[in-house]
């Protein structure tokens, strides 16, 4: 299915304005918390609380690539001819909410509502998967969308489908589970391997195939680089290994000049 224009209404820019304002207000919370300018970092709150599936700090730089990716989504979305677009029509208010739940989650994990912070993050998995889902049934109209609109959502979901099993960690120990042990390190193995199956899942049959596998093998090797207990470092790799050999299944087992279409979607 492609992209429609009928004409935008008024609708439609107010939507465009809300994502506009919603990738800049997460840039401000980001900064918020990453400095600790509100709270404490959200590293400091991360390091209080670690598990056995904790990256490596280095791995959340990731979110400057997704900040810079959703701004230049946002202010695409807001130029002539794109808010009337059936795509951002199916998309555009999933895409708000993220941006509210994303500025939400870091504000409540730097003020140290571990739990509340873990809710919201799910609850972003959830509006990110459904704004996915629906790029899925608008395949990418050119090489535009693939790169500033299936890409940028891609990578953001994949970060936050690995975020949201490390929170769940995080909230574990936080109310006072063990984040090291035998009990940590068995569930956090059998957790990787699910997320690696559900993600091998995503890539296969979900829109931005490679945006968002690259994003998940970035957060497994961060785990890896962090020197977890051995069944952890398998897991991982094993999820690792079978994202990729999905990905790189769907590219190239699609003709020549569909490649970068199946990669991006």
């Amino acid at each position: 299915m492609t992209s429609v224009i009928t004409g935008a209404t008024v609708a439609d820019r107010v939507r465009a304005g809300a994502l506009l304002a919603g990738a800049l207000l997460q840039v401000v919370a980001g900064g918020l918390g990453g400095s600790g300018a509100f709270g404490l970092s959200v590293g400091v709150v991360a390091r209080e609380n670690t598990t056995v599936v904790m990256p490596v700090p280095a791995a959340f730089s990731i979110w400057g690539l997704i900040y810079a990716a959703l701004l230049v989504l946002a202010v695409r979305q807001v130029l002539p001819g794109q808010p009337e677009r059936a795509v951002h029509r199916a998309t555009g208010w999933w895409l708000v909410a993220s941006t509210l739940l994303n500025a939400g989650w870091i504000l409540a994990f730097s003020a140290q509502a571990v739990v509340l912070a873990q809710v919201i993050i799910v609850a972003l998995l959830v509006v990110l998967a459904a704004a996915l889902a629906r790029l899925t049934a608008h395949p990418a109209a050119d090489a535009a969308d693939r790169l500033t609109l299936h890409g940028p959502v891609a990578l953001y979901a994949g970060w936050v489908s690995v975020a949201t099993v490390v929170g769940a960690a995080t909230t574990g120990t936080f109310l006072g589970a063990p984040g090291a042990g035998g009990v940590a390190t068995v569930l956090g193995a059998l957790v990787l391997l699910v997320t690696g199956a559900i993600a091998s899942g995503v890539v296969a049959r979900g829109a931005g195939a490679v945006p968002y596998a690259a994003s998940v093998v970035w957060a497994l090797g961060a785990i890896v680089a962090m020197a977890p207990p051995l069944a952890v470092v398998v897991a991982a790799l094993v999820a690792l290994l079978a994202i990729v050999a999905v990905a790189a299944r769907r590219v190239l087992t699609a003709p020549p000049g569909a490649r970068v279409p199946a990669a991006f979607g």
